[in-house]
């Protein structure tokens, strides 16, 4: 499946194609989406550009990502899929740009791209250009990246409050923690991803500016490519700085779960230091030998009942008083 775009006077319209052996030659954006073999030669015969295969675009060389043919410029990112999703996936799109016309090859579908459409969509200048819709769809990915990472940081401290609650919170709950735990996996796979797309992002927009003196783009554009690597530069430091938080309160969580599992075991030891008194008596007075005199105690059982009582509570007040339960 493909879309062409032409300008019209004051929007970017879809064109109707009925003849793929007749493309509109003012197409100034070609977008396709898992595209046949027909659809490939229909786009290459007007654009005179050879379309990447799927397995070119995924190639994670720099060199093979990144390069001029024949005056076209093949640009190939990683951009970020179903980030909403608890299942968010990265996907390759190739951006190619043969004289002043745009085509898109990708099989997956950003979010950015029909934001764009409906951009263009309502309203554009009569002039534009494959150029000024690149522009238009990178500074759309990178405003995603930004909400991602926006996100993830918001998600972040709710994470935090979740785990650092007053002490008076319900504790030992296995279910709550496991959710926590799953949370901070999928947050940290997500920014993962984020910053997968960026430094492709990044890359794609150095190596604009680089070639940039071959094309004959305004002053505006030029400023334009400046403040995206600003941008990229800075998402990617807020990227790591969310990896390193990520870190942290995963650290935290496995810290209060091991504390947990330790107020557990100290509960356990210390009934078992308090009920090993009275185990130590009753098993010395359970045993029928017939040389003990205590057996023939009229009061020997209840003074036994009460010597047991007394050995368990005085481990237990010592306890509580050193403040170790």
């Amino acid at each position: 499946m493909f879309s062409v775009f032409v300008p019209t006077e004051s929007s970017l319209k879809k064109a109707v194609i009925e003849d793929l052996t007749r493309l509109p030659d003012n197409a100034v954006w070609i977008d396709l989406v898992n595209p046949s073999a027909v659809e490939d030669r229909a786009v290459e015969r007007l654009a005179g550009i050879a379309v990447p295969t799927r397995e070119d675009m995924q190639e994670i060389e720099v060199s093979s990502r990144l390069y001029i043919e024949n005056g076209a410029r093949y640009m190939t990112a990683t951009l970020m899929c179903q980030s909403d999703t608890d299942m968010p996936r990265t996907t390759a799109v190739t951006f190619i740009l043969a004289g002043h016309r745009l085509v898109t090859v990708r099989y997956d579908t950003p979010k950015p791209f029909p934001l764009v459409e409906h951009k263009l969509g309502r309203s554009c200048s009569p002039a534009i250009t494959g150029e000024l819709v690149l522009m238009e769809l990178l500074d759309a990915v990178i405003d995603r990246c930004a909400d991602i990472l926006e996100r993830v940081g918001i998600d972040l401290d709710e994470v935090s409050h979740d785990i650092f609650e007053p002490e008076s919170a319900r504790h030992g709950n296995s279910r709550r923690y496991s959710q926590i735990l799953a949370a901070i996996g999928r947050k940290g796979d997500l920014t993962s991803k984020v910053r997968e797309s960026l430094v492709s992002i990044g890359r794609l927009v150095a190596f604009m500016s680089a070639v940039v003196e071959g094309v004959k783009w305004s002053k505006d554009m030029r400023e334009q490519l400046k403040t995206m690597q600003r941008d990229v530069g800075s998402l990617s430091d807020h990227a790591s700085y969310l990896s390193g938080k990520i870190t942290f309160v995963l650290d935290a969580m496995l810290g209060v779960v091991n504390l947990e599992q330790n107020n557990i075991i100290k509960l356990f030891s210390v009934m078992a230091v308090v009920l090993m008194p009275p185990t130590l008596i009753a098993s010395i007075y359970g045993m029928n030998f017939k040389d003990m005199p205590e057996l023939e105690w009229v009061h020997g059982y209840p003074i036994a009942l009460l010597a047991m009582v007394a050995a368990a509570v005085v481990p237990y007040y010592i306890f509580k008083i050193k403040k170790w339960l």
